[in-house]
């Protein structure tokens, strides 16, 4: 048996959205996980989704941003990612947007690169991370205006071996650039790509 998840719901008997924010909303659901089985409340963030970028110059250098996240505390350096808050946008243009508004960056060839559930057993949301190439920058006179937490980003190109190894020794926690930085440590390998060489994910 080939290792893969694959849907597998459960009967839903009640569900009830216990409180609303602009961003995610707290679900209580009564589910039957067992057959003949009393339901059992189980909670969690209905979530819209979101994308991230693993942006690579022609020098192979990822880009990451430096953003003060507020549940942790702490400065965090991140690829680009944005939430799923525009009905109907597909992904892919999502993901152009994210890269314009945080980095002042256009990219010619996007890939799609792995895709990852955050947290499944605390929410639904789940991230897709594309891989995006022959990046230009975005004159001033047309860039995006940042506020709040995105006005003091800070940006810094990364050599892919370096990243690696500060996601490796814990020094970069956030969950998209870990996975971003090894999903594309591991395409690297498998390609055999060079820096300034173009990658090809493959979906």
């Amino acid at each position: 048996m080939s290792i893969e998840d694959h849907p597998a719901p459960r009967p839903v008997h009640n569900s009830e959205t216990v409180h609303s924010t602009p961003i995610f909303d707290v679900v209580e659901d009564q589910v039957v996980l067992q057959e003949g089985g009393e339901p059992v409340t189980r909670a969690y963030l209905r979530h819209p989704g979101a994308v991230a970028i693993v942006a690579v110059d022609e020098q192979g250098r990822v880009l990451l941003l430096r953003q003060y996240r507020h549940p942790v505390g702490a400065q965090l350096w991140e690829i680009p990612a944005g939430l799923l808050d525009i009905a109907g946008e597909p992904l892919l243009e999502t993901a152009k947007r994210e890269l314009y508004e945080e980095a002042d960056l256009q990219a010619e060839r996007w890939s799609q690169l792995i895709d990852h559930l955050p947290s499944p057993g605390s929410t639904d949301e789940t991230v897709r991370i594309y891989l995006a190439e022959g990046l230009t920058e975005v004159p001033e006179d047309a860039r995006h205006p940042r506020e709040h937490e995105e006005a003091e980003i800070i940006t810094r190109w990364v050599p892919t071996a370096e990243l690696v190894e500060a996601v490796l020794s814990g020094a970069v926690r956030n969950a998209n650039t870990v996975i971003g930085a090894l999903a594309l440590q591991a395409l690297r390998h498998r390609c055999g790509t060079e820096a300034g060489h173009q990658y090809t994910a493959g979906r």
